[in-house]
């Protein structure tokens, strides 16, 4: 395989030194240079287009051709004649200047190849077709091939080094826009155009007075003929491994027309791919944002879920998945659109475990521990929205949202610890959630614009956790704190937790236009918040019945009954101005902040006002580079578990007691970005620059009895620190494609453990080197090599350990039939020591279809070939570090058929 990889890569570096250059300057009758005029050249003998250019702002193109060649050139421009020409290239690269004339008419000549790139304003249009080689099958295939456009491994859309927001079929929104669903569900075959909407807004008349200069959305544009059809395809296969049937069922389908569309996507297998994960439930809004996001207040309504071991780059030990989605969108008339989307997943997972735990300063006696987990996790997640807009005029717009949650999850785990022994723990949950959503926009006229934007939650959540202890030597001394029977087989240890959150969200917005570069806008708003939080831990005996025990210290508190309540009225005031390439807005907002807590008959009060300013300023360069400057201040609230004063089981060896008295936290916040995109050699920078101070950080302060930790929160005097910078620098060298991108992550705190204090300093560092060919004719191939330096620094205790990763991918269309494709990687896990382990991963897939036209296709696909059956990873947390060996699903093979609608 390594000869095939230099053969390949001496083929395509050979192929790029055989072309040769044609550059020039597109200027109009006048002499004046036309910044974003096409350039394409079409091979007279093949009469395919090989190659196309934009022009600069200096009116300058480039293209890369082949020597020995002739070629139709084609410039066109708005307005503008379209210029024909041919020319004859040889060895030596060839200068060529056009001039364009004025058109009052339309275009003479006709255009038989669309430009593969267009520029209409803050719009730029790809042709899909002009990017495809063959081997592609869904919307993510495509978009990593177009130049500017990046899929992450977790399938998010980045533009020009920015995520993507939206993506939208045919001008709907496709499930909210969520770009993962879109990229890895969206069949290729029906994508015509992918528009990259710059400077997106989804309210017309706010476009002129918000920024919008970080928004991007993507419409893909639909082939002709897929309007008023279902199109989509279905997958169904089988395989065997290690004597376990393995079965894939995966229906895509898609209907749209003027006034509609549908679109449902299932899948069920049991070979581990999972359509959509925990991760994608809990991060995806349904297109919510919350009214106050730019107020400067963060309120934390903390997260209650269960402590879910987290699958590691989607893999574990054994995987099945059911998973079924349906969004609709209709317009029953020009003035109103109806949408909505409801998704289910159930999952069961099995995952296993070992981790090397070594514990913050040795001298304070806690234990390394060595641990091993069988885990087996089950979980049924649900949504449903309904959204409504309805935009009379171009003066109003009402828009109405409302989204339900609702979940059933549990996990059964089999633990071991070198130190504390066996103990089984089960966890179970059935949150649900209801939030709202309402937005009235009313522009009065050009000068006063108005905005009305109210959100509700309402949220339920009852995890309920269970451990038995078979070890009870090694635990006795907490099982005595907690005042457990100790005349028992076993510790049969539970806590029961329901926690209610009711919050209301609004602000009203009023924007005056003074000028056309500069506007002043006032915000008046509140958040007004309501927490319930009620725990109990009790114990079950061998005879059946259960126990319900006193504590020995946090005097005698092990149950809670907490009703917090928050609220903030703020006033802000922000003003923008326009000074040739600077835009600037300063602002503050002044808010009234009130907190109370009861419990067990005492109040906690606390009424305070502050002034929270805010800065942006951005400097625009050119029409794709920018630099933007942003500087905010904010307060930070906790939630109530944080407040509640009686003891609570974050786990068995994580005993947790609140803090009635807590403050609030305040942090300054600065980032600097840089971004360019540069169509005349596609070239594409982006860098960042962050820095965070939180003052009055909560953090906890613990005590261990070996390694069982009993904390509780407070308001730290040492500040927290974290610094990052992070960049990418990709450019296309003809048929080749190279990027660079690395980061740094500095974070800074303080511990407190044991009465001892001491000072963590976390480094982190991402490294990734990538060459990727982009030919239409002939096999593509991508090198990368991504390398992570992971380096905690906790008191007396430090580790330092190494990730390094070199990978491949190869696809190939072989005699318009076959598409074969492979990837491969090997990782490399060490320390200061030398090597921990490696490991190798391997896959690879033969697909046969008569045409792109055939409706069949049959697919032999094969994931981890070489059978690794673990990886691993490394971790900190503010007490430990932690070395990680996480097992795998083994060796699949299946066979697959592919029905194309």
């Amino acid at each position: 395989m390594k000869k095939l990889l230099f053969v390949m890569l001496l083929l395509a570096t050979s192929y790029s030194f055989a072309q040769i250059k044609v550059e020039g300057v597109v200027k109009d009758s006048i002499g004046t240079p036309l910044e974003l005029a096409n350039v394409i050249a079409i091979n007279q003998e093949s009469n395919i287009l090989e190659s196309f250019g934009t022009t600069n702002d200096k009116g300058r193109f480039k293209l890369n051709l082949k020597a020995n060649s002739k070629y139709k050139i084609q410039v066109s421009y708005i307005g503008m004649k379209t210029h024909e020409e041919i020319i004859s290239t040889q060895e030596v690269d060839i200068t060529k200047n056009f001039s364009l004339q004025m058109d009052n008419t339309l275009d003479e000549v006709e255009l038989i190849y669309e430009m593969p790139v267009t520029v209409k304003g803050d719009t730029l249009i790809y042709n899909a077709d002009s990017f495809k080689n063959g081997t592609e099958r869904k919307l993510g295939d495509v978009l990593k091939k177009l130049p500017g456009v990046e899929v992450t491994d977790e399938g998010e859309i980045e533009v020009e080094g920015k995520k993507v927001s939206k993506v939208m079929v045919d001008g709907k929104d496709f499930f909210d826009g969520d770009s993962k669903l879109a990229t890895k569900n969206i069949p290729s075959n029906a994508v015509d155009k992918v528009q990259v909407l710059k400077n997106y807004s989804e309210v017309g008349q706010l476009r002129g007075v918000t920024d919008n200069q970080d928004n991007i959305a993507i419409n893909i544009k639909l082939k002709e003929g897929k309007e008023n059809f279902w199109f989509g395809d279905i997958t169904g296969g089988s395989g065997v491994a290690n004597d376990e049937g393995l079965y894939l069922v995966q229906p895509k389908l898609f209907y749209y027309s003027p006034k509609y569309s549908i679109n449902v996507i299932g899948d069920l297998n049991n070979i581990g791919e999972v359509a959509f994960t925990r991760r994608d439930y809990f991060n995806f809004s349904g297109g919510f944002r919350m009214p106050s996001r730019q107020s400067g207040t963060n309120i934390n309504l903390g997260n209650n879920n269960l402590g879910f071991l987290a699958m590691q780059n989607n893999r574990a030990k054994a995987i099945s998945t059911k998973f079924g989605a349906a969004n609709f969108s209709y317009s029953p008339k020009k003035s109103l659109d109806i949408s909505g989307f409801a998704i289910f997943s159930n999952t069961k997972t099995e995952l296993q475990e070992n981790n090397f735990v070594q514990y913050t300063n040795p001298e304070l006696g806690i234990p390394d521990e060595v641990t091993q987990s069988n885990t087996m996790q089950r979980s049924d997640l649900g949504m449903l929205k309904l959204s409504a807009r309805y935009k009379p005029n171009v003066n109003n717009q009402l828009d109405y949202d409302i989204l339900g949650r609702m979940s059933k999850e549990s996990q059964d785990q089999l633990f071991n610890s070198s130190v504390i022994g066996n103990t089984n723990q089960f966890e179970e949950t059935s949150p649900y959630s209801i939030n709202q959503n309402l937005n009235y926009y009313y522009t009065l006229n050009d000068k006063n614009i108005f905005a009305l934007e109210v959100q509700h939650l309402l949220q339920d959540e009852d995890p309920f956790y269970n451990a038995i202890l078979e070890d009870k030597e090694n635990y006795e001394n907490t099982a005595n704190a907690l005042g457990m029977n100790a005349d028992q087989l076993v510790y049969d240890i539970a806590q029961d937790k329901r926690i209610k959150s009711n919050q209301m969200d609004a602000k009203l917005d009023y924007w005056n236009v003074l000028s056309q570069r500069s506007d002043i806008n006032f915000t008046f708003g509140t958040i007004l918040s309501n927490q319930k939080f009620d725990s109990e831990i009790f114990q079950f005996l061998d005879d059946g019945s259960v126990f319900d025990p006193t504590p020995t210290f946090n005097d005698g508190l092990d149950t809670n009954n907490t009703d917090y309540n928050f609220s903030d009225i703020y006033l802000g005031v922000h003003y923008r101005f326009k000074r040739g390439k600077f835009t600037i807005s300063p602002g503050f907002s002044t808010h009234a902040y009130s907190t109370k807590n009861v419990q067990y008959g005492d109040t906690y009060k606390d009424n305070f006002f502050r002034v929270l300013p805010d800065f942006n300023m951005r400097i625009q360069l050119k029409k794709s580079e920018n630099i933007n400057l942003n500087y905010r201040m904010q307060t930070q609230f906790t939630d109530v578990t944080n407040l509640a004063k009686g003891l609570v089981l974050n786990n068995y060896n994580s005993i947790f007691a609140g803090n009635e008295a807590l403050d609030n936290a305040v942090s300054h916040n600065v980032n600097l970005t840089y971004f360019s995109f540069n169509m005349f050699n596609y070239t594409n920078v982006f860098a960042n620059v962050s820095y965070s101070k939180r003052i009055d950080q909560i953090r906890s302060l613990s005590n261990f009895e070996s390694v069982i930790r009993t904390s509780s929160p407070f308001n730290s005097s040492f500040a927290d620190e974290t610094a990052s910078a992070n960049g990418r620098f990709q450019r296309r060298f003809g048929k080749l494609q190279a990027s660079v991108n690395g980061g740094l992550t500095y974070f800074k705190f303080a511990q407190f453990i044991q009465s001892q204090t001491s000072v963590n300093e976390n480094y982190t560092q991402n490294y990734r080197a990538e060459l990727r060919t982009n030919f239409r004719e002939v096999p593509n191939v991508e090198l990368s090599y991504a390398y992570t330096i992971q380096d905690s620094d906790q008191g007396d205790t430090r580790a330092k350990f190494y990730t390094s990763t070199p990978s491949v991918e190869f696809d190939a269309y072989i005699w318009k039939c076959i598409t074969f494709r492979t990837d491969f990687s090997y990782t490399n896990f060490s320390n200061e020591d030398g090597t921990i382990n490696d490991y190798k991963f391997w896959n690879a897939s033969l697909s046969y279809r008569k045409n792109q036209d055939a409706k069949l296709e049959y697919e032999l696909k094969a994931t981890n070939l070489l059978d690794t059956r673990s990886q691993n990873e490394s971790s900190t947390s503010d007490t430990s570090i932690r070395a990680s060996e996480y097992y795998i699903q083994p060796r699949y093979v299946t066979f697959r058929l592919i029905y194309t609608l």
